[in-house]
């Protein structure tokens, strides 16, 4: 289900012009899949991570995972090399099972978009209402928008060929944004019982 929200959010964000900030989510040390890995080493067992990758990944992240134990027994600063090793190899394999390029880790703090926090919050406080309220707020004055604009064109349409351009082109703005919401919330696979693969998350 997680993995469902994110996907669903991701969309939305994307058609928004969110795109790179949704990407940049897991980018973060303080990001959700840096966190996995810092419980993972905490916990010295990889199942924790295992979940943010494909499953034919698995064995390169365990092997890193095992380098990195062994080389933290040195402590120091040799451990904290060990974990970035870690961290960076995670988010990278992460990042390449989403299709999305790694362009290193971002610091603690790097500022995320309003819809990715509140994901996370809902599932920190187990209510997706604030989530639900800010998506379809953001979604309903984006078609509204956008109709009253194609409205305004279409009353004067017939007037030359350039207004019915003016009016073709802010109709295809309309449709196509409606559709294109319609179809990340209601699209194919939204209501099928199977599960989204491992490692697609924000």
């Amino acid at each position: 289900m997680k993995n469902r929200v994110g996907a669903i959010v991701c969309g939305v964000l994307i058609m928004g012009g969110f795109a790179g900030t949704a990407g940049a989510h897991c980018d973060t040390m303080d990001g959700p899949v840096v966190k996995a890995a810092r419980e993972a080493l905490g916990k010295n067992d990889p199942k924790g991570v295992l979940a943010w990758v494909q499953k034919a990944d698995e064995p390169a992240v365990k092997e890193a995972f095992d380098k990195t134990v062994e080389v933290r027994k040195l402590g120091g600063k040799a451990q904290e090399l060990a974990d970035m090793y870690f961290f960076e190899t995670l988010v990278r394999i992460h990042r390449a099972g989403e299709g999305a390029p790694y362009t290193g880790l971002k610091p603690a703090g790097t500022a995320q978009d309003p819809i990715i926090e509140a994901s996370d919050k809902a599932l920190e406080t187990g209510s997706v209402d604030a989530l639900v309220q800010k998506i379809t707020g953001h979604a309903a004055a984006g078609i509204r928008e956008r109709f009253n604009e194609a409205m305004e064109k279409k009353k004067t349409a017939a007037t030359s060929v350039e207004a019915g351009r003016e009016f073709v082109e802010a109709y295809v703005k309309f449709v196509h944004y409606a559709a294109g919401i319609h179809k990340a919330v209601a699209g194919p696979g939204a209501h099928e019982g199977g599960e989204e693969k491992a490692g697609h998350e924000d």
